[in-house]
């Protein structure tokens, strides 16, 4: 399924929920969920299994919300072979985009690859310019390359918590169209997200709807989801 296919709203927030324990991330994604979050980002620190393992027992229990993961131990390659088809989505920091003179988009091309071969239906967040990465020189081709292979361009300010310059963002959408889905995976709150709805679809929120690393604030979640109603 396509993004727009999957999410009807012009705007989409997906809440960043890291996992501590089993417990704890079925009470954050039901406050998500409770508080107006359009769906869940899953990230565990301790296991792979431990994360898919979770992560199944969140689409149990919440059977209507849609949910992702990120593996954050696994680079774009290993997370698209092993992401298993019940997964309705997965975010990699870094799909692959880089400024090699010679191909560009050769890592970001076999990934892609990895997906199609292998028919996995999710969508697929790919990190793009992103954050504790080398910063892109040629921003706008490369992110017409990106767009082509996949899902959901993700992109970032320059560090957790940090939001990306509105020019950067406005460059991105230029060059990848306005059919191509744009995400912001950093610095987004309920304060400044206005300044982006014009240019970006999808907010991936940790920091700012958060009352400590593990634990979302539902008063801060509220107020996003409103920012973007």
């Amino acid at each position: 399924m396509t993004y727009r296919e999957v999410f009807h709203k012009p705007h989409t927030m997906l809440a960043v929920v890291h996992i501590k324990t089993l417990a704890q991330a079925l009470e954050n994604v039901a406050l998500a969920e409770g508080e107006g979050a359009n769906g869940v980002f899953l990230i565990d620190h301790a296991t792979r299994a431990n994360l898919i393992t979770i992560y199944r027992t969140v689409r149990e229990k919440f059977p209507t919300l849609w949910a992702g993961a990120n593996w954050l131990d696994r680079s774009a390659d290993e997370a698209l072979a092993a992401i298993p088809d019940d997964v309705l989505g997965l975010w990699t920091d870094n799909a692959g985009i880089n400024e090699d003179p010679e191909d560009p988009a050769a890592t970001a091309r076999a990934n892609w690859r990895i997906c199609q071969e292998r028919r996995w239906p999710g969508l697929y967040f790919g990190g793009f310019a992103f954050k504790y990465q080398q910063p892109v020189e040629n921003l706008a081709p490369l992110a017409e390359l990106a767009a082509k292979y996949m899902d959901v361009v993700t992109t970032s300010g320059l560090a957790t918590g940090e939001a990306p310059d509105v020019e950067k963002i406005q460059t991105i959408r230029h060059a990848i169209g306005p059919e191509t889905t744009l995400a912001i995976a950093s610095g987004m709150s309920s304060e400044n997200v206005g300044a982006y709805l014009g240019l970006a679809d999808c907010f991936l929120v940790a920091t700012s709807i958060s009352g400590s690393f593990f634990n979302l604030d539902a008063a801060k979640v509220r107020a996003f989801a409103k920012a973007l109603a």
